[in-house]
C-alpha cells in the first residue's frame, strides 16, 4: 500500500441537549455535513451513541413510524413503574 493509498479516519462528536425523557433527533444533515467537512470519498461512517442511555436507529423520518416507535417503547419498558433500578438513586 502507498502511502498516498493510506487509511483515513476522521472523527466528530455531536452533543444533545434533550428536554424530554424520550426524544428523537434526526442526524441526517449533520452525518451529511460530516462527511463532507472529512474529505474522505470511500469507506465508511460509523455513527454511535456514546452513552448507556442513548440510541441510534436508522428508518424513515416519518411521524407515523416515530410514533409507532414510541408506543411499542413505552410497552416494552413504560416510563413510570417501580422496578428494582430506581432502588440505587438511578431513574433512568
Amino acid at each position: 500500500m502507498a502511502i498516498k493509498d493510506a487509511l483515513k479516519a476522521h472523527t466528530k462528536y455531536l452533543w444533545f441537549e434533550t428536554k424530554n425523557r424520550r426524544e428523537y433527533i434526526r442526524i441526517t444533515d449533520d452525518v451529511q455535513d460530516f462527511l463532507a467537512e472529512s474529505g474522505i470519498t470511500e469507506g465508511f461512517i460509523l455513527v454511535s451513541a456514546m452513552h448507556i442511555t442513548a440510541g441510534v436507529y436508522v428508518n424513515d423520518w416519518e411521524s407515523g413510524l416515530i410514533k409507532d416507535i414510541d408506543n411499542w417503547l413505552e410497552k416494552l419498558a413504560p416510563v413510570n413503574p417501580d422496578y428494582h433500578h430506581h432502588n440505587t438513586g438511578e431513574d433512568n
